[in-house]
C-alpha cells in the first residue's frame, strides 16, 4: 500500500482550513479541499479520507498535492486550463477592425456579423468577439462613425487592451471579453 506524502499545518495555516471548513459562506469546493487537508493533516491516507468524505481517492490525493505544492493559495484557486488556442492571427484581427471602421459594405448601410464574416472568410462568431473586444458596433449609427485614419485600428487595439487591464484589475472574474 501506498503512504501519501505528509501535511503538516502551521497553527496559522489549521485555523485558516478550520474557518473554511466551518463557513456557511464559503464555496463549497472550497469547504471540501479545506475538508481533505485538515483529514490529512491528522495523517489520514488518501483511502480514508476519500471513505470519509464520499469522494474518489484520487481527489484526496490531488487536494493534497497541491497544498504541499503552493500551500493554501493553491487550494483558493482553481489550476489553469488549457482553453482552446487561437486561430485567429493578429493581422486577420487587424484587417476585421480597419474594415469595419473604414469601408462600408457594398449593398448595406453598415457592416453586420453576417456580411463581415462572408466578406473576411471567418465565422459569425469570431467577427462578434472581435467587435466586442474592441467595443465596436457599427449598427449603433447615432454612435459608430467610420475613419479615415490608417493608424486606427492600432490605437483601438490599445485602447481595449487598456480597458481589458482596468476591468480586471477591478474584478476578481475573468473578463467575458477578453479573447
Amino acid at each position: 500500500m501506498r503512504v501519501a506524502a505528509q501535511v503538516v499545518l502551521t497553527g496559522d495555516q489549521a485555523s485558516r482550513l478550520e474557518a473554511y471548513a466551518r463557513g456557511r459562506r464559503t464555496a463549497a469546493r472550497l469547504v471540501l479541499r479545506a475538508r481533505i487537508v485538515l483529514l490529512a493533516a491528522q495523517g489520514k491516507q488518501d483511502l480514508e479520507i476519500a471513505a470519509a468524505l464520499g469522494i474518489v481517492p484520487r481527489t484526496a490525493a490531488r487536494w493534497r498535492a497541491r497544498l504541499l505544492k503552493s500551500g493554501i493559495a493553491g487550494l483558493e484557486k482553481d489550476a489553469p486550463r488549457p482553453g482552446r488556442a487561437t486561430v485567429l492571427t493578429q493581422q486577420t484581427v487587424h484587417r476585421i477592425v480597419a474594415m469595419t471602421t473604414q469601408q462600408k459594405p457594398v449593398n448595406a448601410t453598415h457592416w453586420s456579423t453576417r456580411s463581415m464574416a462572408s466578406a473576411s472568410g471567418v465565422s459569425e462568431a469570431s467577427v462578434r468577439r472581435i467587435w466586442k473586444a474592441h467595443g465596436l458596433r457599427p449598427h449603433r449609427l447615432d454612435s459608430f462613425k467610420l475613419s479615415n485614419d490608417p493608424r486606427f485600428a492600432e490605437k483601438l487595439e490599445d485602447i481595449a487592451r487598456s480597458t481589458r487591464r482596468a476591468r480586471s484589475r477591478h474584478s476578481t472574474a475573468p473578463s467575458p471579453d477578453c479573447p
